[in-house]
Parts: C-alpha cells; sequence; structure tokens
C-alpha cells in the first residue's frame, strides 16, 4: 500500500505484510487527516522518498534524519514531520522488521501552530491506554509544546483552540462514539499535563480561568454519553480542587434508572485555585542610603515603607523618627512615601529607586565610608563561620530558584520587554548574583587594615568552597567573580600576604569558573553532581539566547520546532535541579545573626568609587 504525499513521499507496507500489495489515495483532502497519518505510522507503515514517476518504483529504507513527511493544504506546507526510532530498540537490538517500524514516530520539525497542536492530540495517548505510564516523564513532544507555545501563540490563543478541538467533530458525517470518546479524552489528558507543568505560573490569568470554566461546564455535558470520563474527571477534580456534590436526576428520561449522578461544581460560582490566598512573595528590596551605595535588602512583597525605614535605620544605627523614605521616578520625579505606602506594585516591581534620607530631605546621610556602623563591618564578617554563612546564603537563593519556572527562560529571552511580570524569580536570582559579587568586592575595599582583609579574603574562599559543596553555583560564580575584579585583584601586596593553601584552593576553584572550551570545567562539575542544586544561571542563558539568535523562529511562515525543542532541552534542566528525589535537602539551618547579616547586605554599586577605594588601600606604584 502506498499513499503519494504532496508527490515527494509515500507510504510503503512493513515487510510483515504480503509484499506487492498496493493501494492508490487519489483524495488529497486526505491528506490533512493527521489521525491517518498517526494510524498508518503505528501500523507498520515506513516512509519512503519517492524519486521515480509513477508510484510503482520503490526504493530501500532511508535513515530516520533523511525519512520526512511533508503535509501540504491549499498548494502550502502546513507541517513537516521527521521519523525517529525508539531509543529502548536501539539500545536492547532486538526486534524484527514489524517491531522496528512500530516503535518509529514522527516528530515535528515545523508546522502551523493549529497542525502541530492537531498533531500532538492525535499522537497522544491517555494515561489510562498506558498501562504503568502514570510515572513516567510525559512525552517530550507534549512537553516541548507546553514550555515554548508562548513563542508562537498567545495563552488565549491556546486556550481557544483547545475548547474547539474538544467541542468539534473533525470527522465528515457521524463520529464514531469511541472516536469521540477517544479526542476527548486526549484532549483533557493535554490539559492535565499543562495545568501540573504550569503549576501556579498560570492561575491567576484570566484567559486560563475562563477556559477551564468553560472546559469544566463541556464535560460535565459530555459524562451521560461518555460515563468512562469518570477518571478524567477525578483527574481534573485533583487538579482544580473542585467540590463534588450529588443529585438526583429525575427529569430526564434518559438518566432513568440512575439513581444518582455526579456533578462538578466551580466553587462560589469560579475557579478555586488550589491556594486560597496568594502567599506572600519573597522580594529583593534595594535602599539607597548615599548616590552609589544601597541596602540589598531580604523583604516581603507586602512590605510598606514605614516597615522598610524601621529596618533601615535598625540596620544603621539611626533612629526611625528621623528618616523617610523616597523614591526617584522612573521619570525622575522625587515622590515622599507615607508610612503605609506599598513599596511593591502587584508586578513585585519597586515604585522606583529607593532613598533613605534625613525628613528635611536636604540633609543626606552620612557617606558610605564615614558611617561608624560601617566601620565595624569587617569585625562582624570575621565573627561569623564561613559555613553558617555559606549554609544562609545557599538557603536564600534557593528560596528564589525553587519558584523559578521554566517557562521564566523562555519568555526572558524571546519577549523580555513585555513579559516582566512572567520573570519576577528569574530576574530576582540574577539580581541577587550581581549582588553578591559587589557585596565581596565591598567587603574586601572596606577594610583598611591589612592583616584583616588578608583573613577577609581567605573567609571569602572558604565561602565559596562551602558554597561548590552545598552545590549553590549561583554564590559560588558570583563570589570567585568577585574576587576577580579590577578593584580587588589589584591588591599585591593583600594577595601576597594569603597563604600558599588558600592561593592554591583559590586556583582550584577558579579553574570551575574558567570560559576556556565553553565552560568546560563548570559544565563537567555541574552534571556530576546530584540535585537538588543550584546553576550558574547567567551561562544558561547565554546559551538559550546563542540557540535563539543563531536559529529562525519561522521558517518560510512555518514555526521551526526544532528551534524549540533545543531550547525546550535546556530550560528543562531547571526543573531537573529543582527535583529531590533522594532526600537530599540543599538547605540547612543556620543562626539568626548570619541571617540577619546575610538578608541585609551593604553594597557600593559604583565602579569609580570602589576604584577610588582601592587606590586609597593600595596607591599606584
Amino acid at each position: 500500500m502506498s499513499w503519494d504525499c504532496g508527490l515527494r513521499y509515500m507510504f510503503s507496507v512493513s515487510p510483515a505484510l504480503q509484499q506487492g500489495s498496493r493501494c492508490m489515495m487519489h483524495d488529497k483532502e486526505d491528506l490533512s487527516r493527521l489521525e491517518m497519518v498517526q494510524r498508518l505510522a503505528k501500523d507498520g507503515c515506513r516512509f519512503l522518498q519517492n524519486h521515480s514517476k509513477g508510484p510503482d518504483r520503490t526504493s530501500e529504507p532511508q535513515s530516520d534524519e533523511a525519512v520526512r513527511l511533508c503535509l501540504r493544504e491549499r498548494g502550502h506546507d502546513v507541517l513537516v514531520l521527521q521519523r525517529v526510532s525508539s531509543e529502548l530498540l536501539s539500545a536492547s537490538g532486538k526486534g524484527g522488521g514489524r517491531e522496528d517500524a512500530r516503535n518509529r514516530r514522527y516528530v515535528v520539525v515545523s508546522g502551523t501552530p493549529e497542525k502541530i497542536l492537531e498533531h500532538l492530540l492525535s499522537d497522544l495517548t491517555p494515561d489510562g491506554d498506558r498501562g504503568t505510564t502514570q510515572s513516567r516523564e510525559p512525552d517530550t513532544l507534549l512537553d516541548d509544546f507546553l514550555l515554548t507555545y508562548p513563542v508562537f501563540m498567545s495563552t488565549s490563543d491556546l486556550c481557544q483552540a483547545l475548547l474547539g478541538h474538544y467541542c468539534t467533530k473533525r470527522h465528515r458525517g457521524k463520529e464514531e462514539r469511541t472516536e469521540a470518546l477517544e479526542r476527548k479524552r486526549k484532549l483533557l489528558h493535554l490539559v492535565s499535563q499543562w495545568m501540573s507543568l504550569c503549576k501556579d505560573f498560570l492561575r491567576e490569568d484570566e484567559h486560563v480561568k475562563l477556559f477551564i470554566k468553560t472546559l469544566y461546564r463541556y464535560v460535565l455535558e459530555d459524562l451521560y454519553e461518555h460515563p468512562a470520563l469518570e477518571k478524567e474527571v477525578e483527574e481534573l477534580q485533583k487538579l482544580y480542587q473542585l467540590h463534588r456534590r450529588h443529585t438526583v436526576d429525575e427529569c430526564s428520561p434518559q438518566r432513568k434508572g440512575k439513581a444518582v449522578f455526579h456533578q462538578l461544581s466551580l466553587k462560589e460560582g469560579g475557579l478555586q485555585s488550589r491556594i486560597t490566598q496568594r502567599e506572600t512573595k519573597e522580594a529583593l528590596c534595594r535602599v539607597f542610603i548615599t548616590m552609589d551605595s544601597f541596602l540589598s535588602m531580604r523583604t516581603h512583597s507586602e512590605i510598606v515603607a514605614q516597615e522598610l525605614v524601621q529596618a533601615v535605620a535598625e540596620r544603621l544605627d539611626i533612629p526611625h523618627e528621623e528618616l523617610v523614605l523616597v523614591a526617584i521616578t522612573y521619570s525622575g520625579g522625587r515622590l515622599l512615601l507615607q508610612p503605609q505606602d506599598r513599596v511593591f506594585s502587584t508586578s513585585l516591581r519597586l515604585v522606583g529607586r529607593l532613598h533613605v534620607c534625613r525628613k528635611d530631605l536636604g540633609e543626606v546621610l552620612n557617606p558610605f565610608t564615614d558611617n561608624s556602623e560601617l566601620q565595624q563591618r569587617t569585625v562582624r564578617m570575621l565573627s561569623l563561620t564561613t559555613w553558617d554563612v555559606a549554609v544562609a546564603l545557599t538557603d536564600f537563593d534557593w528560596t528564589i530558584f525553587d519558584t523559578v519556572h521554566e517557562q521564566e527562560l523562555i519568555y526572558f529571552t524571546f519577549n523580555r520587554q513585555c513579559s516582566s511580570s512572567r520573570t519576577t524569580a528569574l530576574e530576582l536570582l540574577l539580581q541577587r548574583c550581581n549582588e553578591l559579587q559587589l557585596w565581596v568586592v565591598t567587603e574586601v575595599l572596606l577594610c583598611p587594615a591589612l592583616c584583616r582583609r588578608v583573613q577577609l579574603i581567605k573567609k571569602f574562599i572558604k565561602i565559596a568552597a562551602h558554597c561548590k559543596a552545598q552545590r549553590n553555583f549561583n554564590c559560588f560564580f558570583a563570589i570567585i567573580m568577585g574576587l576577580n575584579t579590577a578593584a580587588v585583584s589589584r591588591l599585591s601586596q593583600t594577595w601576597e600576604k594569603i597563604p600558599g593553601k588558600f592561593r592554591k584552593l583559590f586556583s582550584e576553584l577558579e579553574t570551575i569558573t574558567d570560559p576556556s572550551l565553553n565552560h568546560k570545567a563548570y559544565r563537567d562539575s555541574f552534571r556530576k553532581m546530584k540535585a537538588p542544586k543550584i546553576p550558574f544561571l547567567p551561562l544558561l542563558l547565554k546559551d538559550i539566547t546563542f540557540t535563539h539568535e543563531g536559529n529562525k523562529t519561522f521558517h518560510d511562515n512555518l514555526v521551526n520546532f526544532e528551534k524549540l525543542h533545543m531550547i525546550a532541552d535546556m530550560v528543562r534542566l531547571i526543573r531537573q535541579c529543582q527535583k529531590d528525589h533522594m532526600g537530599n535537602g540543599i538547605t540547612q539551618k543556620s543562626s539568626s545573626e548570619v541571617r540577619s547579616y546575610i538578608d541585609n547586605l551593604h553594597i557600593i554599586d559604583n565602579q569609580q568609587t570602589l576604584f577610588e577605594l582601592s587606590y586609597r588601600l593600595e596607591p599606584r606604584t
């Protein structure tokens, strides 16, 4: 049996079937029926490239990379598929021709968003038909699509497309009841995987709320005709925390004999999220105390101006009654915040650049290096144990990293300007990495005594080693890069006093940050570490950006899904790093004193000021 696909490819039957039997399909509209394509593929058909003028000539099966199926509608390509073989089959090296063919699948190379979704649904197998596959990872194609769909379609468009696939009867004439049930179960399985993957990432999206409400209404209407949907209903019930109630339907003649039927209701007329009240989120707040220095403070998203002023006053040992909080808006204006004014907007963005100053607004605080409390910073830092400091740093980083969703990297790379509300946790962790690097530089350069400065650098080297041992490469890179900045590395007299043992340790740690061979040292070291672990996110974003800019997103108006598959593979690293299958928890307890210190870091972010401090410690020769 052969099927001419767009005059470029044809089907050939499995070797296990009778040789020479052929049946041509002349209806070109059937080419758009992806269910037929999938059914033929699963029945053992192989794609052969058609080099002859007619269908009577066949060739030997080609490699998977060479076998592609191009689907055309109205003279235009709408979907390109490529054959892939089962990895398990290849590893085992067993199985005959027919078994080999049945373990081949056709993955998307490119296509329109509608056809990609249609192919995805036709290729799905609901969990109930998989046997023991409940514990398996989601299908790769499904996962790729759910992670990267924001690149080529909006969430609203996806919701409308899914509703359309659930309701429509895509076959001409009367649709078989079993086919309709299978179609609905496949779509509900996709929705279940989507909601499980996104967790709370999209639960506040109004389009998603309306979609779920509408879909539930459709499922309720179908429960009588398709009782087998009960299992999917129970799964959706777990996902969305819906109430279940039992009522008696005595009116419908089709329901007579059934004493009870199940109906789902949306609590209080709307979708009830898994958490009734949105949890208060962690946030980093920069409060400038001079024009070139600030406090990086760990706060919560609901903090008001009065609480923030009190925290700053306590840190600087100044009566809070003397201070006010001023926001320099992005347009350059000055806004005096009242005690109960919120510091963060609903999207966790600061209302402006925050400055704390005297109440008359004319007198600024003492310069950063002249504050008496800050002069004691070295003594305080040296009194803390390096392991406790590393634990506190890792605990803070993990609190943020554990809330980062894979799609944040997609939004950050493809739509950075319009998706700030979608990348809050990711940007917070990137900000933390930059601030830790500046914190290391600030601490070293604000230490006037040579002997204490040597002790401080030794301490930072040990903290970096502990962060690596605690599988926190975010802090590890920040500390090593901080010690390698020009303002610190030029302090030759200080580095000469560092004992050889510590210089050797620093050299070994520095090797891991070596960028040569595409950061091979870091990648090898990170790969060997068990999860959970915190990666160096700037490098991951660099990899994704390189793939994005080196490959077109669209080819001839078709979505380049090969590119999106590569990017999905990269962002899945976040999920893998967050998992803790063996109970290898990354967080530990640290003392309240250390946490208080780490949660409120003093930082100078002006490079000119940092170099002036460096030259003051060791003048140019």
